[in-house]
C-alpha cells in the first residue's frame, strides 16, 4: 500500500501541501481532486518518485511497477504500433535479453527466456497494442503510420496507449481525457474499469471520475483529505462536512465568547482572578475549529444579445469539407439540410474523425462550404471557441492588449464599453485582477488562457455560441460556472464536448454526425453511449471484410461440397457451439441476476450510511456494505472471464 504520514511538500517557496496523511490501499482507483494550483500535480510528482518531501514519512512498495503519461511529445519516426508496443518494458527488457544470449549462443539461457516472454505474453503483445490504439480513435490503416505523421493531440493519444501497455501496479494519470473523443472516452472508461492494479487520476471531468474511481482525494489549503465514493459521493459528504464543521465552529465560537466574557469581567478582581485565569488556559489548550471560508467560486454570465433572429441559420443541402492547396477538394459531409432557431442548444455528437469539427469550423464561416448554401439570419454575430483557440491566443501578450486589439478589429461593431478602464474591469469580472491584467499568456496555465477567451467571446455579446471542446482545460468549479452561463444564455448554442455532465446539463436537443451524414440523434447520452460502442462493433467487422478481401484468391483446386453436406456440417457446428456455450451462458444469466441484486443492496445501504444512525448500525452497514462490494467485484471479474470465453469459442466456431 502507499502511505503517507505528515507529509509536507513545497514547491520554491510556497508550502503546497502542509502535513498531510492518508492510506492508498491495493487495487484502490483513486480520484485526485482540488482546484487548480491545490498541488494535485505536487502530489503525482511525489508519486512519481519526481519530487521528495520536505517532512514527514512517505511509502511505497519498492518492488511496484508504476506507469504514467509522459508529457512530452515524441519524436520518433518509428511506427504507432512499435511506439506503444515499447511500453511493456518487461517484454523489452526480455527480448533484448534474448538477442544477447543468441549472440553467445546460451541454449540453456536461451530457452529460459523464450519461456519467460511467453509468460510476459509477447505471442499477443501486438495485437494487445493495436487493440489499445484502435480503442483511443486511431483507424486501422494508420497503424503503422509513423508516430511524427501525427498531430500533437494524436501523439498524447499514443503516449496515454504506451502507459496503458506497460505493466503496472499503479497506474498515473494526468487529465486522461483532454485529447479524447467521447467516443475515445468511453472505451478508456471501460478499460479503466478493468484495471486490476492500483490507480489515481486527476480529471476535472465528473462523469469520469463517477465512472472509474471509488476513492476521492480532495486537496484544499494545503490539505488533504480522503473520502469513500466517486466524484458525485464527494459532493455529498462534502457538503455534510462544510455544513457540520460550520455548525462546530458557531458553537465553539459561542463558547469562547462566553469564557472571554467572564474574563473580561472578573480578570482584575482578585477574589476571581483564578477562576479567569483558569478559562484563559481552557481557550488556549481548545483545538480550534476552523471557520469554512466561503470560496469564491468563479462565475460569469453572458449578455443579453442585442437581437436574436429567427431562424438563425439555414443549411439546404450543403456539403461540408475543405479544399487543399493544391485546390483538391475532399467531401466529409453531404446532404446536410438543417434549421438553426432562436434559443435552441443542441448538442453534436458522432464518433471520432466523423465531421463534427467541419461542421462547426463551416459554420463558424472559417471554412466555406463545398455545395449548398448556408443562410445566416440578420443580425448573426457568432461566438466561436474552437479545440485550437487557445493556440491562437497571442503569448507574448497580456490578456488587456487581447482585448484592446479585439475592439479595435471589430470598430463600429465593438460593444459601447470598450474604453481601457471598460475593459480592464471586463477582465476583473474573469479572474485578471492586478498584476495578471498585464501578465504575459505564455506564462499562464491553460485553465487560465481558456477563461481569457470566454472573457473575449462573452464580451462580443454573440447571438449563436460555437462551443468546440470548451472544457479541456477548465477546472471543475469553471466548467459548473460555464454550464450554469449557457443555461441563463437567452441564444443559441452548438456544442461539441466529450464532457457529458456538461452536454447533460445544456443540450436539450442533439444532431449525430456520421457516415457523411447530419441527422438528428433521438436518444439520450446513454443511448448514444451505446451507439457508439455498435458503431466501434460495425467498424471492426468492415476493417476485418477489407481485410479479407484484399487476401489472394485460394486455388481452385479445392474440392467441391454438397450444397446439403454443407447445411448438415453447418447445422451440427450450431449443435457443437451450443453445447460448449450453454453452461456458460447459464451461468453469465445467474451472475447478472445477482449483481443486480447486490448492485440493489449496495446503493441502499450507501443511502442507510449517509443517514445519522446510531454506531453499531454505521459499523453493521459498513461491514455489509465492504462484503457487499466485494462479491460485486469478484462477479463483475468473473462475468468479464464468461463474456471472453464465449466470445472464443464462437469466433473459433466461425473461423
Amino acid at each position: 500500500m502507499i502511505s503517507l504520514k505528515n507529509i509536507s511538500l513545497r514547491r520554491g517557496t510556497k508550502l503546497v501541501l502542509d502535513g498531510i496523511s492518508t492510506t492508498i490501499h491495493p487495487g484502490e482507483h483513486v480520484g485526485l481532486i482540488g482546484r487548480n494550483g491545490a498541488g494535485k500535480s505536487s502530489l503525482f510528482a511525489l508519486l512519481a518518485g519526481r519530487l521528495h518531501e520536505d517532512g514527514g514519512e512517505f511509502f511505497i512498495p519498492a518492488q511496484w511497477r508504476m506507469a504514467e503519461v509522459a508529457q512530452h511529445l515524441p519524436d520518433t519516426d518509428e511506427s504507432a504500433t512499435a511506439f506503444v508496443l515499447a511500453g511493456d518494458t518487461r517484454l523489452q527488457a526480455l527480448q533484448q535479453r534474448l538477442a544477447e544470449a543468441e549472440k553467445t549462443g546460451d541454449g540453456m539461457h536461451i530457452a529460459q527466456l523464450h519461456a519467460d516472454l511467453q509468460d510476459a505474453g509477447a505471442h499477443d503483445a501486438t495485437a494487445r497494442a493495436q487493440a489499445l490504439i484502435l480503442g483511443l480513435g486511431f483507424k486501422p490503416k494508420e497503424l503503422e503510420q509513423p508516430v511524427n505523421s501525427f498531430s500533437g493531440g494524436w501523439q498524447m493519444r499514443l503516449q496515454l496507449a504506451r502507459a496503458l501497455m506497460c505493466p503496472s501496479d499503479l497506474l498515473l494519470l494526468d487529465e486522461p481525457t483532454n485529447h479524447l473523443d467521447l467516443d475515445a472516452l468511453v472505451w478508456l472508461e471501460a478499460w479503466l474499469k478493468r484495471y486490476s492494479g492500483t490507480l489515481v487520476i486527476i480529471s476535472h471531468d465528473r462523469e469520469f471520475l463517477d465512472a472509474t474511481t471509488s476513492v476521492t482525494l480532495h486537496i484544499d489549503q494545503g490539505r488533504l483529505t480522503r473520502y469513500g465514493g466517486n466524484y458525485s459521493k464527494f459532493e455529498e459528504l462534502h457538503a455534510q462536512q462544510l455544513v457540520l464543521q460550520q455548525a462546530s465552529f458557531e458553537r465553539q465560537q459561542e463558547k469562547i465568547a462566553h469564557l472571554q466574557s467572564f474574563i473580561d469581567r472578573f480578570k482584575a478582581k482578585a477574589t476571581k482572578a483564578k477562576q479567569a485565569q483558569s478559562r484563559v488556559k481552557q481557550i488556549e489548550r481548545m483545538e480550534k475549529v476552523a471557520p469554512v471560508l466561503a470560496s469564491a467560486d468563479f462565475t460569469f454570465a453572458f449578455q443579453e444579445p442585442a437581437n436574436l433572429p429567427n431562424p438563425m441559420l439555414a443549411i439546404s443541402d450543403a456539403a461540408f469539407g475543405y479544399t487543399s492547396e493544391a485546390g483538391t477538394s475532399t467531401t466529409i459531409l453531404q446532404g446536410v439540410s438543417r434549421t438553426v432557431l432562436a434559443g435552441q442548444r443542441i448538442g453534436i455528437l458522432g464518433a471520432n474523425g466523423q465531421g463534427k469539427s467541419t461542421l462547426v469550423k463551416t459554420i463558424a464561416r472559417e471554412l466555406q462550404p463545398l455545395a449548398g448554401k448556408l443562410t445566416e439570419g440578420k443580425g448573426l454575430r457568432i461566438g466561436y471557441f474552437a479545440q485550437q483557440e487557445l493556440d491562437v491566443l497571442r503569448p507574448d501578450e497580456h490578456p488587456l492588449q487581447h482585448m484592446v486589439r479585439l475592439a479595435r478589429d471589430l470598430g463600429a461593431d465593438a460593444p459601447a464599453a470598450s474604453r481601457e478602464q471598460d475593459l480592464r474591469n471586463w477582465l476583473g469580472s474573469f479572474n485578471f485582477s492586478g498584476d495578471m491584467v498585464t501578465q504575459s499568456v505564455g506564462s499562464m496555465s491553460g485553465g487560465e488562457k481558456a477563461r481569457l477567451v470566454l472573457a473575449m467571446i462573452v464580451w462580443q455579446r454573440p447571438n449563436l455560441l460555437l462551443l468546440d471542446e470548451p472544457t479541456n482545460h477548465l477546472d471543475l468549479p469553471t466548467r459548473e460556472a460555464l454550464a450554469m452561463a449557457l443555461n441563463d444564455f437567452d441564444g443559441t448554442v452548438l456544442l461539441v464536448s466529450h464532457d457529458r455532465h456538461l452536454l447533460r446539463a445544456v443540450a436539450d436537443d442533439f444532431w449525430l454526425v456520421g457516415r457523411g451524414q447530419v441527422g438528428t440523434f433521438d436518444g439520450n447520452l446513454d443511448d448514444y453511449q451505446r451507439y457508439l460502442l455498435d458503431e466501434s462493433r460495425r467498424l471492426r467487422e468492415a476493417a476485418k471484410a477489407a481485410d479479407a478481401a484484399a487476401q489472394p484468391a485460394p486455388a481452385a483446386t479445392a474440392p467441391t461440397i454438397d450444397p446439403r453436406e454443407a447445411r448438415r456440417l453447418a447445422a451440427q457446428a450450431r449443435q457443437a457451439l451450443a453445447e460448449k456455450t450453454k453452461p456458460l451462458k447459464k451461468e453469465l444469466e445467474k451472475i447478472d441476476t445477482r449483481m443486480a441484486q447486490l448492485g440493489a443492496e449496495k446503493a441502499a445501504l450507501e443511502e442507510k450510511l449517509a443517514t445519522p444512525l446510531p454506531p453499531a448500525d454505521i459499523a453493521e452497514a459498513g461491514k455489509r456494505l465492504k462484503a457487499v462490494g466485494d462479491e460485486l467485484d469478484a462477479s463483475e471479474e468473473r462475468w468479464l472471464e464468461l463474456s471472453e470465453a464465449i466470445e472464443q469459442l464462437t469466433q473459433a466456431a466461425e473461423a
